[in-house]
């Protein structure tokens, strides 16, 4: 039996010999045209692949909609659906959908890459609510959506260029309920001038439509009659796909049970479980009405195992809401923070408890089912049982032979729960009996789409007692899980030892004892101890409330500010006890955000348009921001595959240092259709083991016989699809050997014992200031040797690493790479297959983000992909896997630095020395070029006499290469890391020891004497006190200490951060051609990354050659259009990198625009005499006719005046929870000088995508290894970029627009990279919040020799904050109210 599905209304049918363990992504990446949907992760967690799926209902004659991960989703399962990919919204030449051009015209979209599937998570969430909506239709032009489920429509989906607010105010201008004034800037209108009449139009019905072929076709198949053996199956040559539409018939199928069979129902689980293995054989569970059934009665609700978590949830609010029920609400509240949307859509009920059950799966849903006395039926072999949730967790690992069929949650009233329900010991008055439930979990992330490291779930039943006063806890429930434990637990100890008791804080410092035993993490756990807390502090947060001090009679039970249990709410019912929450930091727990709660609170944007060079100035949309969101936009992997093509994955080694004695494929895996695997050996002898090259020279493609890292390339697997090469080379059989080897050098302590360095160039080397003795002898006070050690960060570009190499004629090849230099990819590539440059020709039309990157790192991609189809003469494309990109690819390089400092009683810096020790992993790379940028970021500030000494050490780890501003981030961080140092020694505030220290225009010629700058130009100064003022740095100063001394389990700190910042511009082609009919096209060497180079660019080349025109009456901004950069037609591209590129190809572009206008303006002159004005089209027309060159190039060498100074600051607030870690950033307030900005929009984007993403390295972004250097971080269960729920609730940006400047392109400035370094305000006001924490006494951390400063790791995640708020704080708050014994 065929599948048949629709996509963007078109039939498609599945049958025999198809590959049912294909996902949707595959498909339509390779049997349609739609390339939208992109594989961003393969784990179902970064929403690049997000489609709409409906279904028809066709008894009720009605269609349902849900977002989707196409990755996970199985194209076998989808008979009968219709999916919806972002191209089946609209396209540029039909017509865009109003998500489309919304999301383009509030300047959402910078490399695009994660945009489709924004755009369909967006979509999907207005066809839900439109499904829903009952009442009167929205005003015109809005949705049923109110801002704050807007806002939530895109929780789940990563970007990492944008920084997220421009997309929230997207997603909002669709809302009911926005005020339209509140968004940010926006191609529709000017501040005040606001109208959703200036918006695209949206119309409600115009998302999913259902195809009327695929209706019919449902219809006629329920009037079939099939015979009672017909299981629905799809047979093919190798493999097949089965529906069983019964439980007899599922156990028929798996009678024969064999290894190669799956059984799935969603399907979400291989976005956990990544390991590759494949299947002859599906059996797809969701056809069996048993599993898919909903009964309810007044004992409870008995759910299908089948049912998707969000139609678990919808049922739960329906019955919670019917009956009153709390407990169900609160479910639903917490499942609602499980995974993320288009996970739950799909994922089912009963495969998320199996996952936990038999994988030791982390899952919230069992723990919280836990808690609530939950129960399951399951189907063993021809037995049904009906097994509480405990002993289902307890029972051996399910096989396929186990059938999980539903599961029952009973309703939580006092009259429904009996000793039986929890732990015995009944005592008081059940009539004054009350009802607490409450969950928990500590995440990364506040609205999910991350794995908590730890949850629970509560439930209590108490009465008053008469005697004390106090409350007694009658039945108890205590579930915790996902603390690295077998799966979730009852704390039962805990239950026994608080049961029949009336709560104290004497009983609840009992408690947490035995609950420290019982909360044991298993070994190997990271931040075992933290978790371990984590439940201490939890018990804490719910019963602290019912100690006896905080007891009051009232009708109802609250706590967490929801109404909690036995009254069912209601306000009238007597013989109820209130716990007081006037004490409201004892139980504020529950970290993030609630279901009515916005994400972002306000944000302001604050730019100023300059209109001296038009159209340059302007805030125009990005180029292409439309092909982007509409999936138009043709990134590396979308091309075509031409045919023969073929598909390499890389064999890594996972040793550090180790002889490579053989490498061979898994000889099970024979079915695979691999063609070869492609070594070292294969390279042509009048080639080289080349790789990558710098200036520092080069690097090896393949290692062997030695590998000296883990994820070090070995060779590649090629295959006739790229799921199998991923699969050949994840389970290739590396043969190691280490006899004769030393051990690996996997510590920068190592590297220096062993003085395993690299050398660097002494002209790379900054100048030293001073002499370091006179300027100590200068100081009242002096700190020697303090540490800072700062770790390395993944790039987390949505799009991997990929190339496609095309053998063409004449020994010829054509390659096609994700590369910010091409030209080096060229280079690379032609030395090491041995032919000449003008043999490689390598093309590349935008990347899907870079940051650094897809620099050196992209061109062992490219090379081992063109050396494969060199050898085999086919064609050869490779997209790296997200785990396989996230261990070779390296990062941000980690460091050591140790400072000594003197200075006086004011706070004013005499002398400052840095030994700086830079982990550059195994090769080379740009390390050389670290320190320099290292001390260069570290002189903003006037340090008086200043030296330093750097080492680069070379270590068995993967080479670290430049990332989004490489040295300079770790620099600046440090810098302000001394600053609250020297604050902290002294008492005072760091604000005050900044202005000190900041510098003046004659000290900052002396630290930065290349880079001369008047009092005019020096703008950080009046940056800082603009700041100060329009941030009410001051009051709010004031606010946050009063807060601090009024509340008890939550702090806050408020920090500054400034930046001076040295950038250097690059020599850059640029090419402008003018062809018949007077369209234009240029073409440059920088590439564009999502950076707005393109825009930038187009915007200049009209400018340039609308000088013709001296009252710009010609406008011919529409008439441009810039192309890719091919390096056999501009050549010396050089490198995209360093910030400087967008304004080196412009200045490049205007200067041949200058060429060409000192060619067409005497032919202009002469045609101006004889016919008056003169048109564009006219003059074009004239000067082919009149055999004029139209086409000019440049080679724009910035010389001396190529380096000048960036400026800028931030104020950022947080609030911590001394409970929890969690980290809250309140707001944050930038000020970045942007000269004359060349684009307002695109700078904009570029300072509020740096900071978020600058976020992520200080507080959320842990990139770790194993023992071997193995890294562990490699995906994004594991890895954890900034969401739009953890950035600033309050994001106000001001671009300062600091006038003219003769040295820089139409006195234009960077952004791309300095904005970052501004983001360790967030960090420094986490440390601020977490010293205010520790005054008091509960919180101090006893024998630290130096109280007042401690040092706070970067990344501040959740761990770490509560580490140095005391693991023990509960205990030790509890062991004050107890008092000694």
């Amino acid at each position: 039996m065929a599948v048949v599905f629709a996509v963007n209304g078109e039939r498609f049918e599945l049958r025999d010999g198809d590959d049912p363990g294909a996902t949707l992504l595959d498909f339509l990446r390779s049997r349609t045209r739609f390339t939208g949907p992109k594989l961003g992760c393969g784990e179902g967690a970064c929403g690049a692949c997000v489609v709409l799926l409906s279904t028809y209902d066709a008894a009720a004659d009605e269609v349902s909609h849900a977002a989707a991960t196409s990755c996970l989703t199985l194209a076998h399962g989808l008979h009968h659906r219709a999916v919806t990919t972002t191209e089946g919204l609209g396209n540029s030449r039909d017509g865009l959908h109003a998500v489309h051009a919304r999301l383009a015209g509030f300047h959402a979209s910078q490399c695009g890459f994660c945009t489709p599937g924004m755009c369909m998570s967006l979509a999907a969430a207005l066809a839900g609510a439109e499904g829903k909506g009952a009442g009167p239709p929205p005003r015109e032009g809005f949705s049923r959506l109110t801002s704050v489920e807007a806002e939530r429509a895109v929780a789940g989906n990563l970007c990492r260029c944008t920084g997220y607010r421009p997309i929230a105010d997207a997603c909002k201008s669709f809302a009911a309920d926005v005020d339209l004034e509140d968004l940010g800037l926006n191609s529709f209108w000017k501040k005040g001038d606001a109208h959703v009449s200036k918006l695209p139009p949206y119309k409600e019905g115009s998302i999913g439509a259902f195809p009327e072929f695929l209706k019919a076709e449902i219809r006629a198949s329920l009037s079939i009659d099939r015979p009672a053996t017909d299981m629905s199956t799809m047979t093919g040559s190798e493999s097949s796909w089965h529906r069983p539409r019964s439980v007899e018939e599922y156990y028929k199928l798996i009678a024969s049970d064999r290894s190669g069979t799956k059984v799935v129902a969603a399907n979400t689980s291989s976005g956990v479980y990544r390991e590759p293995e494949l299947y002859d054989r599906y059996i797809d569970l969701r056809n069996i009405p048993e599993l898919n059934s909903v009964c309810k009665d007044t004992k409870g609700v008995q759910i299908g195992a089948a049912t998707s978590i969000s139609q678990v949830i919808e049922i739960l609010r329906t019955q919670g809401d019917g009956c009153k029920d709390v407990v169900f609400s609160k479910i639903a509240d917490h499942m609602e923070k499980v995974a993320s949307h288009f996970v739950r859509n799909t994922a089912s009920l009963g495969g998320n408890l199996v996952m936990a059950q038999r994988d030791e799966f982390p899952s919230d849903i069992a723990t919280i089912l836990l808690a609530a006395g939950s129960s399951v039926c399951i189907q063993v072999s021809s037995e049904k049982l009906n097994v509480t949730l405990d002993e289902f967790l307890e029972m051996p690992p399910c096989d396929n032979k186990t059938l999980l069929l539903s599961v029952f949650i009973p309703h939580s009233t006092p009259d429904s729960v009996s000793s039986s329900a929890g732990t015995v010991n009944m005592a008081g008055d059940k009539t004054g009996s009350s009802l607490l439930f409450e969950t928990y979990r500590a995440a990364p992330r506040p609205l999910g789409n991350a794995v908590a490291y730890l949850n629970s779930a509560f439930f209590a039943q108490v009465s008053s007692d008469g005697s004390s006063g106090g409350l007694i806890l009658e039945n108890l429930r205590l579930a915790f899980g996902a603390y690295g434990t077998q799966h979730a637990i009852r704390a039962t100890d805990v239950e026994k030892c608080l049961v029949g008791k009336p709560v104290s804080a004497s009983l609840l410092l009992e408690a947490c004892k035995v609950l420290k035993k019982t909360i044991v993490p298993k070994e190997g756990t990271t931040h075992s101890a933290y978790r371990s807390s984590l439940a201490i502090a939890f018990l804490f947060s719910f019963l602290y409330p019912a100690t006896k001090g905080n007891v009051k009679p009232a009708k109802a039970v609250r706590l967490n500010d929801f109404v909690a249990s036995g009254t069912n709410g209601n306000s009238n019912s007597a013989h109820s006890v209130n716990l007081d929450v006037s004490h409201k930091e004892t139980n504020c727990v529950k970290s993030g955000l609630y279901n009515n709660d916005h994400i972002l609170d306000s944000c302001k944007q604050i730019v100023e348009i300059s209109k001296d060079f038009l159209p340059v100035g302007i805030p125009t949309k990005k180029v292409g921001a439309e092909l982007q969101a509409s999936g138009e936009a043709v990134y590396v992997d979308d091309i075509p595959s031409p045919e023969d093509c073929l598909y390499g994955a890389f064999i890594y080694s996972t040793k550090p240092l180790a002889h490579v004695n053989s490498i061979e494929l898994d000889p099970s895996l024979k079915q695979l259709k691999t063609v070869a695997v492609i070594t070292v050996k294969d390279i042509p002898k009048e080639g080289a083991n080349v790789g990558a090259s710098t200036i520092f020279g080069p690097e090896s493609l393949f290692g062997g016989p030695l590998t000296q890292c883990a994820g070090e390339p070995l060779g590649i697997v090629v295959a006739e699809t790229r799921n199998f090469a991923n699969i050949a080379a994840k389970r290739a059989v590396v043969n190691y050997s280490t006899k004769t080897l030393d051990t690996p050098i996997l510590s920068i302590e190592e590297a220096v014992r062993r003085c395993s360095y690299f050398e660097t160039p002494p002209f790379l080397l900054p100048q030293k200031i001073g002499e370091f003795s006179k300027g100590m002898e200068e100081a009242d006070q002096k700190i020697y040797s303090a540490e800072v050690k700062l770790s390395s960060q993944y790039y987390f570009y949505m799009e991997t690493q990929t190339a496609l190499a095309v053998p063409d004629e004449d020994n010829c090849m054509v390659v096609y790479s994700s590369s910010q230099c091409p030209e080096a990819v060229q280079n690379t590539i032609a030395q090491c297959l041995g032919l000449p440059c003008h043999n490689v020709r390598v093309i590349t039309r935008r990347v899907g983000g870079g940051f650094g990157g897809k620099a050196v790192r992209s061109l062992p991609v490219a090379t081992a992909c063109a050396l494969a189809a060199f050898k085999l003469r086919r064609p050869v494309r490779m997209y790296l896997d997200r785990k396989t990109d996230m261990i070779m690819t390296g990062g941000r390089h980690p460091m050591k630095i140790c400072y000594s400092i003197g200075f006086k009683s004011d706070g004013k810096i005499t002398a400052l020395h840095v030994d700086l020790f830079i982990n550059a992993g195994m090769t080379m790379d740009i390390s050389p070029t670290i320190p320099h940028n290292f001390i260069e970021a570290l002189k903003k500030y006037n340090w008086g006499a200043f030296s330093y000494d750097a080492k680069i050490c070379k270590t068995n780890f993967s080479t670290r290469s430049a990332m989004r501003g490489p040295g300079e981030v770790q620099g600046s961080y440090v810098a302000e890391a001394i600053i609250e140092h020297v604050a902290s020694t002294l008492s005072t505030d760091a604000k005050l020891v900044r202005q000190r220290n900041i510098h003046t225009v004659e000290s900052l010629a002396l630290f930065h004497s290349e880079c001369m700058e008047d009092a005019l130009g020096y703008t950080l100064p009046s940056i800082c006190n603009q700041l100060t003022a329009s941030a009410n740095y001051q009051h709010r100063l004031e606010m946050v200490q009063a807060f601090n001394k009024s509340s008890q389990w939550k702090k806050r700190g408020l920090s500054f951060a400034t930046i001076a910042h040295k950038v250097s511009s690059r020599p850059t082609p640029g090419k402008v051609s003018i062809l018949n009919d007077g369209s234009i096209v240029v073409e440059v060497g920088g590439i564009e990354i999502g950076q707005g180079l393109w825009t930038k660019v187009k915007q200049m080349a009209a400018f340039g050659l609308g000088q013709l025109w001296s009252d710009q009456s010609e406008d011919l901004l529409e008439r441009v259009r810039v192309i890719q950069a091919d390096t056999l037609s501009v050549v010396q591209g050089g490198w995209t990198a360093g910030s400087t590129t967008s304004e080196s190809s412009c200045e490049a572009v205007r200067r041949a625009c200058g060429i060409m206008v000192d060619r067409l303006k005497p032919l202009k002159e002469k045609l101006q005499e004889k016919q008056g004005r003169v048109s564009w089209d006219g003059l074009i027309l004239q000067a082919k006719m009149a055999a004029v060159d139209l086409s000019a190039r440049e080679y724009y060498i910035p010389g001396a005046s190529g380096s000048y100074m960036n400026y800028g600051a931030a104020a950022s607030e947080v609030e911590i929870d001394l409970l929890t870690g969690a980290t809250t950033i309140l707001r944050s307030d930038l000020i970045y000088d942007c000269g004359q900005s060349l684009n307002p929009a695109v700078d904009l984007g570029q300072v509020e995508g740096a900071f978020v993403q600058g976020i992520g390295y200080f507080m959320s972004e842990e990139y770790v290894t194993n023992s071997d250097g193995l890294v562990t971080s490699d995906g994004t269960w594991t890895y954890k970029i900034p969401t739009v729920d953890t950035i600033p609730r309050q994001f106000d940006v001001e671009l300062l627009n600091s006038g003219f400047h003769k040295n820089r392109v139409l006195s234009s400035k960077a952004s791309g990279e300095p904005p970052l370094f501004l983001a360790a305000s967030v960090h420094c006001a986490t440390r601020n919040a977490i010293a205010a924490a520790r005054k008091d006494i509960h919180c101090s951390v006893s024998g630290s020799s130096s109280p007042s400063f401690f040092e706070l790791e970067v990344p501040a995640i959740m761990p770490v904050v509560k580490e140095m708020c005391g693991l023990d704080n509960v205990e030790k708050y509890l062991k004050t109210l107890v008092g000694p014994k």
